[in-house]
């Protein structure tokens, strides 16, 4: 996975009913854009370190796309 500051991060649910969480990218840690990634989470704004797994994708920054 790769991913730039300003890219959004989507974390798919792996339980029935729960919903998706979505952040912002706004730091990269790793070589050549590879996680880990620290990620704004919405609705509240928690900030964390995050090592993506399979069952995520990013959705590029449409300004630096």
């Amino acid at each position: 996975m790769e991913a730039r500051v300003g890219d959004h991060i989507v974390v798919h649910s792996t339980h029935q009913g729960e919903p998706e969480r979505t952040g912002e990218v706004l730091e990269v840690r790793g070589d050549s854009g590879g996680p880990p990634y620290l990620v704004k989470w919405s609705p509240d704004g928690h900030e964390g370190l995050f090592f993506p797994s399979g069952t995520c994708h990013v959705v590029r920054d449409a300004v630096h796309g």
